[in-house]
Formats: C-alpha cells, sequence, structure tokens
C-alpha cells in the first residue's frame, strides 16, 4: 500500500509538472495565433492574452493522453537511474504487482478530471467563440435546440429573423411547422416585432426559403388578424446555407458531459442526426481507461535498469507509440462520426486494446 502510494503520488507529480509546462507552452503559441488572426482588428494585448487563456485548456485537454504517456516515461526512468526499481525487485514485486495501485488512482482520478475539465471546457470554449466574434464583428446564424423544437436565426437586411420549427430533416433543409418572427433592429422606435410569418413546411433552396400552406402577418397594422394573408407558396429571402446550420449546432466540446445526454435525446426528436455527439459522449467516458492503458503502455517500455542501457531507444519507441496512439483514436472518432463503425467500438476498441497490449508487453518483459 505504502508502494502504491509513492508511486502514485510521483506520477501525479509528473503529470501536474508537464501539465503547468504545455500550459504555459500553448499560451505562448496561441497568443501568436491570435495575433496573427486579429491582425486587420482592433484588438489590444489583454484581448489577445483573455483569448489565448480561453482557447488553451481545449487543447490541453486534447492532449492529456500524450501528457500521461511522457509522465508515467519520466517517472520510471527516474526511478531506473536511483536504483529504486533495483529495490522493488529485490522486496519481490512483480512489474504487474507494482502497477496495479497507480492504475486504479489512474483511472479514479481520470474520471474525476473528466468530470471537472469537462465541463470547464466545454464553458471556456463557448466564451471563446463568443468573445472572438465579438471582437471580429461576425454576425453570425445561431441554431439551438430546445424540447420544443428547432430555433434558427438570421440576418435580413437592417433587421434580424427569428425562425422556430417543430421539427426539421436530417440536413436541415426541411423544416415542418415552421413560424418566421421579423424583428427591424434599424428601427428601434417600432419596438417588437415587424412581421410574423407561419407556414406548414419551409425549404432552403438557393438564396430562399420556400415556403408552402403561409399565412403572413403585418404586425405594424390596427388589426394584424384581420389583415392576414393565406399563400399558398411564399418566398422569403436567406443567406443561410444547410453547412451553415448543420455548423451552427453546438459542438460536442463546448457541451458539458452532464448535458450531452438531454441534447442528443432534444436533437434527434427535433429529427436531426446526433451520431458526432453520441461517438463524443462514449470517447469521454472511456478516457480513463485510455489514459491508464497509456500509462500502462509507458511504464511497460520504461521499466528497465539503467545499466542494461538502450534507454534512450526505449524513450524514443514509447513516444513514437503514444502518438501512434493518439492519431488512431482521433481516427476512430472520424469513423464513429461517419457512422463506417458501430459508436461503441469507435469509443471504447482502442483503450481496451491498449489496455491488453501493455499488459501482455510487461508479462512478455517480466522477468520477476
Amino acid at each position: 500500500m505504502i508502494l502504491a502510494r509513492y508511486l502514485s503520488w510521483r506520477l501525479g507529480s509528473m503529470v501536474a509538472i508537464l501539465m503547468g509546462v504545455f500550459a504555459g507552452l500553448l499560451l505562448l503559441l496561441d497568443m501568436v495565433e491570435q495575433v496573427r488572426r486579429l491582425s486587420d482588428h482592433d484588438a489590444g494585448f489583454v484581448q489577445i492574452m483573455r483569448l489565448a487563456a480561453l482557447n488553451v485548456p481545449q487543447t490541453l485537454y486534447q492532449i492529456t493522453p500524450l501528457v500521461m504517456i511522457l509522465a508515467t516515461m519520466a517517472v520510471f526512468l527516474s526511478l531506473s537511474r536511483s536504483s529504486e526499481l533495483v529495490v522493488i525487485r529485490a522486496a519481490g514485486r512483480s512489474g504487474l504487482r507494482v502497477m496495479l495501485g497507480p492504475v486504479v488512482a489512474v483511472l479514479l482520478g481520470g474520471a474525476v478530471y473528466v468530470a471537472v475539465m469537462n465541463p470547464l471546457v466545454a464553458s471556456s470554449t463557448r466564451e471563446y467563440q463568443r468573445v472572438l466574434s465579438m471582437l471580429r464583428g461576425d454576425v453570425v446564424s445561431t441554431v439551438s435546440v430546445a424540447g420544443d423544437g428547432l430555433w434558427l436565426r438570421q440576418g435580413a437586411g437592417g433587421g434580424q429573423v427569428v425562425i422556430r420549427a417543430a421539427g426539421a430533416s436530417p440536413d436541415g433543409t426541411l423544416l415542418q411547422d415552421a413560424t418566421f418572427v421579423f424583428f427591424a433592429t434599424d428601427q428601434p422606435e417600432a419596438g417588437g416585432a415587424a412581421r410574423r410569418v407561419h407556414a406548414v413546411q419551409a425549404r432552403l433552396t438557393a438564396g430562399a426559403w420556400e415556403l408552402s400552406g403561409a399565412r403572413d402577418w403585418d404586425l405594424g397594422v390596427e388589426n394584424p388578424e384581420r389583415d392576414a394573408v393565406d399563400r399558398a407558396r411564399m418566398r422569403l429571402p436567406t443567406d443561410l446555407t444547410p453547412g451553415q446550420i448543420r455548423d451552427s449546432f453546438a459542438s460536442p466540446g463546448a457541451i458539458p458531459i452532464w448535458e450531452l445526454p438531454r441534447f442528443i435525446a432534444v436533437l434527434e426528436r427535433a429529427g436531426f442526426g446526433a451520431l458526432e455527439h453520441r461517438v463524443w459522449l462514449q470517447m469521454e467516458l472511456a478516457l480513463p481507461l485510455l489514459l491508464a492503458g497509456m500509462m500502462l503502455l509507458s511504464a511497460a517500455t520504461s521499466m528497465h535498469l539503467a545499466r542494461a542501457g538502450g534507454a534512450g531507444m526505449r524513450a524514443l519507441a514509447t513516444i513514437l507509440a503514444g502518438f501512434a496512439l493518439f492519431f488512431l483514436r482521433n481516427f476512430a472518432q472520424v469513423l464513429g462520426e461517419n457512422g463506417q463503425v458501430p459508436v461503441f467500438l469507435a469509443a471504447w476498441a482502442l483503450p481496451v486494446a491498449t489496455g491488453l497490449l501493455a499488459v501482455g508487453l510487461m508479462l512478455h518483459m517480466e522477468d520477476g
């Protein structure tokens, strides 16, 4: 128990140190990128620093498996140089028995890390996008999904149009039971909505919404209901495209893990596909297991006596294996989001395979 606590403490300390180092490096690099990105806009140093600080948690969260591999390798190379591994082996402890405590610690710590860091990253990502759009002066179309249907917003001349639909096709080009409310923001004295259009069906075409079974209310007259006009067909200009509608949905990384199941259910009720969000949810749940597998793999290649030599080659092999598994994870995520492999397989296959590979390698190299 004492040995397990000692190794877990060493590993946790090294992870914290490397996280701090990478956070500092990423902050400097991101500040340079923000300066380049906002070179044509009036952005001061404080705003650049704020943007970089908001963007760093997302990148740091993504490279956590690589940090775990590097931290484990550093700890066991240090134990080897100080001959602590010799003492551990002399006490009759096998490699797998030594690693049992750290594996449990990484699994528990990884679960806490996901539970805390995921909502933090989601919040910082949303704020980063908001601040960046504000500095750029972008007027973007927004899409949100609620329990009562789909909501969109688009620009319209001197005002805004808010669109509410009970349902939609998966590609966002066909809305059912759609209501368009026009707001004239360039005429504040008018106040509130200026026009309302309801349609049984609205289809997005190039440059316009094609409405079927529409009813048009002019809210600026004394009796809008009396003067309402029914139209079998109607055309409303728009600059929206199907791609913009899909891209306007909150990315999975911008939604806290606790809210993802409800968001997925609402998204699917509205008629949109939620495959990308379901894959992301499962990959977040599998992250603690992946971290434990990465740690085991790094320990298996680093748990050697310093006098045996070859530490440099083993370190290089460990780093290359870490990068390979990191990119394989991203590849599996893409396959899952495209529907090429089942969601559960895309998220859990690599963590399980990494753990089994590490255990097999440790058993093969075990000599105690």
